[in-house]
């Protein structure tokens, strides 16, 4: 089989492989129990429409996706290559990432879009 059959039917696998793990997605106890959305709705949707490759759409739903995902993978470089200054890297985008999680999440306060 030729190297240009194969790349369809892998990215044909990665799109199944997002559609069947949106399948799985978790419903946000307090936007079903209290009809309010928590810091944290949209993170999900977000998180896979980062996977898919729609940016827009991923900082619309979810602001703090991509640092998070930023986070995460310099965590994981740290862990491996001892960075000299990597902890206060990695405390900085955390403060960066609540700093942003906080900031949305008073805008969908003050905009009144909180209440399912």
């Amino acid at each position: 089989m030729s190297m240009w059959l194969k790349i369809p039917m892998l990215l044909l696998t990665y799109h199944d492989i997002i559609q069947w793990l949106k399948g799985f997605m978790l419903t946000c106890p307090s936007k079903k129990l209290l009809h309010i959305e928590c810091p944290g709705c949209g993170f999900q949707r977000g998180f896979f429409a980062l996977l898919e490759g729609d940016f827009a759409k991923s900082w619309q739903l979810y602001p703090a996706i991509t640092p998070i995902v930023v986070l995460m993978l310099f965590t994981a470089l740290h862990i491996k290559f001892q960075f000299r200054f990597g902890a206060v890297v990695i405390k900085y985008l955390f403060m960066l990432i609540a700093g942003i999680i906080l900031t949305f999440y008073i805008y969908k306060i003050i905009n009144h879009k909180i209440y399912c």
